[in-house]
């Protein structure tokens, strides 16, 4: 079974992997245009942004797991699919930037004032050196330098989870659920210590 998804995925081009994940953003503003997020369209679309910008976070969190565990190589689209989440992260932003706050005096004040735009401000910015980077020249270029800098995923990743809780009014069970999961990936990155036998 693992075979035959390996063998699949090495036959999928990772152009198609790229419009297959950007697929719903033009259903989201169709969406909105038709009333289909809402009475408040610019925050439906706005929240939906964001929570597909953590689906593919948490889905590029999946993929070296995948392969350790599970043996499933899915490697190969993990740039696809970092790009993807950079472009919903853009979009989310750009939505709360031009269609929400509008007012260009309040955004700084926003960003210093309320702790959740904070975060997810801060989320954004250390994913701009990632997707900056997400090229065969920077790899070469930065050599082992570009697997430390990378490791701002981890980074990215949580923030963006706190960032869903601290956005929601009172305790909600699915940011939590997200930031579970988070924090769950990453702990499968961790290298524990062998047990000692006697």
């Amino acid at each position: 079974m693992v075979n035959q998804i390996n063998g699949a995925a090495r036959r999928i081009p990772t152009w198609v992997v790229y419009i297959v994940l950007l697929l719903p953003v033009p259903f989201l503003v169709y969406q909105g245009f038709t009333g289909g997020l809402g009475r408040d369209p610019v925050k439906g679309l706005e929240h939906e942004l964001g929570q597909w910008a953590l689906k593919l976070i948490i889905a590029g969190l999946a993929i070296t797991p995948l392969r350790r565990f599970a043996g499933v190589n899915l490697i190969r689209f993990r740039r696809a699919v970092g790009l993807a989440t950079f472009s919903y992260v853009c979009l989310h932003f750009a939505v709360w930037l031009f269609l929400d706050v509008q007012i260009w005096s309040q955004i700084w004040a926003d960003i210093v004032k309320r702790p959740y735009v904070t975060i997810g401000f801060a989320a954004f910015v250390a994913m701009i050196p990632l997707a900056l980077t997400s090229n065969n020249w920077s790899i070469r270029k930065l050599g082992p330098a570009w697997r430390k800098l990378h490791k701002l995923t981890y980074l990215a990743a949580v923030l963006g989870g706190v960032h869903y809780i601290w956005l929601v009014k009172g305790i909600q069970i699915e940011p939590l659920v997200y930031m579970s999961i988070i924090v769950g990936l990453l702990a499968l990155r961790l290298r524990w210590p062998k047990r000692v036998t006697a």
